[in-house]
């Protein structure tokens, strides 16, 4: 038992302190934006795992409460990136998520962590037809835009490894995006 405190004692006492509000919220923009890429286009589901705590939670207004841990979420990202693979039922897909320029407040929650929320929009990757852009276009892959959500996440700083990890993301309001700039 006193080892165990010892140990406890001597990982507080080496935990960094959660960075100021400025570089925390470079951090957590940082953080965000791995992550989604790492979900979306690189298709990594050890990167994405490295970057959310064991409790994570996923709340969706389309599919209800998705995940409730941290390795049951990476399993789901895993399994589509598998079906990505060829010879997968989604081979050759590719999509991405892009935040929405402008919508993201990132705030600071006490000395334990952040919260981030904004608007981001998805994109496909599709074959564009010749002659799209004018007769001399010969057609190829483009970036189309399916839709868009709104996001609040909290992330949890981590002092002994001094990183936010993603605790929970509530992923609400999917549909058709905004249009961008937006009008007035």
């Amino acid at each position: 038992m006193f080892t165990a405190i010892a140990l406890l004692l001597a990982q507080t006492a080496t935990a960094a302190p959660m960075p100021e509000p400025a570089e925390a919220r470079e951090r957590v923009a940082a953080r965000d934006a791995e992550m989604f890429w790492y979900a979306f286009e690189g298709c990594d589901a050890g990167e994405v795992r490295a970057r959310i705590a064991d409790d994570f939670r996923m709340v969706h207004d389309q599919g209800g409460l998705v995940a409730t841990n941290g390795d049951d979420f990476t399993a789901m990202i895993a399994e589509d990136c598998k079906a990505r693979e060829e010879g997968g039922r989604n081979a050759g897909y590719s999509n991405r998520r892009m935040l929405v320029p402008g919508t993201d407040e990132i705030t600071r929650l006490g000395d334990w962590g952040m919260l981030h929320r904004g608007e981001h929009t998805f994109h496909e990757l599709r074959q564009r037809p010749a002659g799209h852009y004018g007769e001399g276009d010969p057609g190829g892959p483009t970036w189309v835009m399916t839709g868009g959500a709104a996001f609040i996440n909290v992330w949890l700083w981590d002092g002994a490894n001094e990183r936010f990890i993603m605790q929970e993301t509530i992923s609400i309001d999917h549909g058709a995006a905004r249009s961008y700039p937006p009008e007035g």
